[in-house]
């Protein structure tokens, strides 16, 4: 199959149903594309596989589903209103495009069906060392001080700091980054030609140009309440880690702290005033959600760094050897971050095993596992043999 028609196909999905829906990311998985399309075109589900279930209650439930996405066929864009798109900047990347975030098929059945995108940064390569930074619409002086000097120092050294475009927390961040001329990623509600909040058209139109606007809703469709918290997860799943400058206690930035909790994402926020209610969702995910307290960029780059990777250094320094180096020791298994651990736990206690099976087994992408197997190597945990890989005995 063509993989123009199958990118067409996406394109026509993100038109007719609403992200995540369970009952589509189900069909995906066991469908093409094309064939889902001609699917809810017809009004009958695709073939008798798995994706349709063996219950009837299951097939009752697609069928519905079904129903509800073909009343959305007459938005289908002409070949005309999608070509009008790519004439105004405005992109799409798919699930197995050079440009796709491995990160994103961590969501399983939720992860997005495409990607709307404007501007000319590579979101992959963007997305390899980024951070989100998201927090309280009503931001007080104190968070918005807070959030645009850790972006701008996190930018400073190379990281791209993703975050929503509202107002508050996220255009703070999103204006530190911008500031020292690094990236960021607005991750929208809505189409990427349709600015909202209004007042952040400029924000947006200078984020496009020195980074990205990205959606999973197509050009021209309105935000709406449910969306907000919808698209808080590809926030968290897109990045490597979450930082949570300023939250209440109802603040949807604890919907974005959820998310990258139950992916096993680094959480981290940031304290505030004991008597300031707008710091108080904050201080409950780090007491009860077992976020770590993080007050400037040094901290978040140590706990997005796994096993004390070398940070940016000025030019001519010489990086210093880590504590536990220095003492003749390696890292202890508890200071690995969740990844290299679940590599680690991949390998067998005797033999060896290649790259791709410990992918599988440690269920992470090849990216990840080749970045994690530098890391366990260089701390001394394994080693390369003609086999593939191995524990090093110590």
């Amino acid at each position: 199959m063509s993989p123009d028609r199958q990118a067409l196909a996406r394109a026509s999905l993100t038109y007719l149903a609403e992200p995540g829906d369970p009952a589509l990311g189900a069909l995906l998985e066991a469908c093409e594309p094309t064939e889902v399309v001609a699917a809810i075109t017809a009004g009958t589900l695709p073939g008798t596989g798995p994706a349709c279930g063996k219950s009837p209650a299951r097939r009752r439930a697609l069928e519905a589903a079904l129903g509800r996405w073909r009343i959305r066929l007459s938005w289908l864009p002409d070949d005309a209103g999608l070509a009008d798109a790519r004439r105004d900047g405005i992109r799409l990347v798919c699930p197995g495009d050079p440009e796709w975030p491995a990160s994103l098929d961590e969501l399983g059945p939720a992860r997005p069906y495409a990607l709307w995108l404007r501007g000319q940064a590579d979101l992959r390569q963007a997305c390899l060392r980024s951070v989100s930074m998201v927090g309280s619409r009503a931001a007080t002086g104190y968070g918005a001080h807070v959030a645009g000097e850790i972006a701008a120092d996190l930018g400073e050294r190379g990281w791209t700091i993703v975050s929503g475009g509202a107002y508050g927390i996220d255009a703070a961040a999103h204006r530190g980054a911008l500031a020292t001329g690094a990236l960021t990623v607005a991750v929208l509600a809505c189409g990427v030609d349709y600015p909202y909040p209004a007042g952040h058209a400029d924000l947006f139109a200078d984020i496009a140009t020195h980074g990205l606007v990205i959606s999973e809703w197509p050009p021209g469709r309105q935000p709406a309440r449910l969306r907000f918290l919808v698209r808080n997860r590809t926030i968290a799943a897109v990045t490597s880690g979450t930082v949570i400058v300023e939250a209440g206690e109802r603040s949807g930035a604890l919907n974005t702290a959820r998310h990258a909790a139950q992916l096993g994402r680094p959480l981290m926020a940031v304290p505030g005033p004991v008597t300031s209610a707008q710091s108080a969702g904050c201080h409950r995910i780090i007491r009860e959600w077992a976020a770590t307290c993080v007050t400037c960029a040094d901290d978040v780059i140590e706990m997005l760094s796994p096993l004390g990777a070398s940070q940016t250094l000025p030019p001519g320094a010489a990086p210093s050897a880590p504590k536990s180096a220095a003492a003749g020791a390696v890292p202890s298994r508890d200071e690995l971050d969740t990844d290299s651990a679940r590599v680690l736990d991949a390998l067998p206690a005797r033999g060896a095993v290649g790259t791709s099976t410990i992918a599988v087994e440690a269920g992470v992408d090849l990216d990840t596992v080749l970045r994690c197997l530098g890391l366990l190597a260089g701390s001394g945990f394994i080693e390369r043999c003609e086999r593939g890989w191995r524990l090093r005995r110590r």
